[in-house]
């Protein structure tokens, strides 16, 4: 049965797409199918990570509002703890201390970073 919808499948996207297009995901259905998943995975940690945070602004609002600090559910418990953070603000540190281009291209590490971007169509 699987087999069957895989061959259905490849029948529909092959009629929907052509020439080179058609090529490339005749020979990749699984990636193919594999980036639908992906988005489709992606578009659920996103609708539960904004109901995570909707859930957070509400214990924040009210703990730091004088509520409770600690909230207790049947599986899980949620502390709410406050703490300053402070950052280097680099940019304006070198400027003030009058670091060149050059000085600064020596002190910089430049690292390979890969990313893939998934939208809907």
């Amino acid at each position: 049965m699987m087999f069957n919808l895989w061959l259905n499948y490849s029948s529909l996207t092959a009629i929907k797409l052509s020439g080179n297009h058609r090529k490339r995901i005749m020979n990749n259905d699984i990636n193919f199918t594999s980036v639908d998943t992906l988005g489709s995975l992606l578009a659920q940690i996103k609708d539960l990570t904004d109901q995570a945070d909707a859930i957070k602004d509400s214990i924040k609002d009210s703990a730091s509002a004088g509520g409770a600090k600690v909230v207790e559910g049947a599986m899980f418990k949620a502390t709410y703890t406050e703490s300053n953070r402070s950052v280097v603000d680099n940019k304006a540190l070198l400027a003030e201390l009058g670091a060149t281009a050059d000085q600064i291209a020596r002190h910089t590490k430049t690292t390979a970073v890969f990313s893939v971007k998934v939208t809907s169509r």
